[in-house]
């Protein structure tokens, strides 16, 4: 359903293309009616939170590198099993 609205958007391109092509903010009606708020200042903001988004995916990534391979494989294992014992007992 398409409403008649407009908003206004900024679109930030995003550092790394293999993740994300571009981040879509939509700016608040009265973000830019306020006093000491620019344009430029906007456009900041947005670049900020999308940078810092990326860096969060980042250190998780990260974090989750750092776990052997085997470990996720003994994991999956204990899952499977778990699930079929729940499975089991409920029958």
């Amino acid at each position: 359903m398409v409403k008649g609205i407009t908003r206004q958007v900024i679109l930030v391109k995003s550092p790394d293309p293999r993740l994300f092509e571009e981040a879509i903010f939509i700016v608040k009606e009265e973000a830019l009616a306020r006093e000491g708020v620019s344009a430029d200042k906007v456009l900041r903001e947005a670049r900020q939170a999308a940078n810092g988004y990326l860096k969060q995916g980042r250190a998780w990534n990260r974090r989750l590198e750092r776990i052997p391979a085997p470990f996720w494989s003994l994991l999956g294992a204990a899952a499977a099993s778990a699930g079929w014992a729940v499975w089991l007992l409920l029958l």
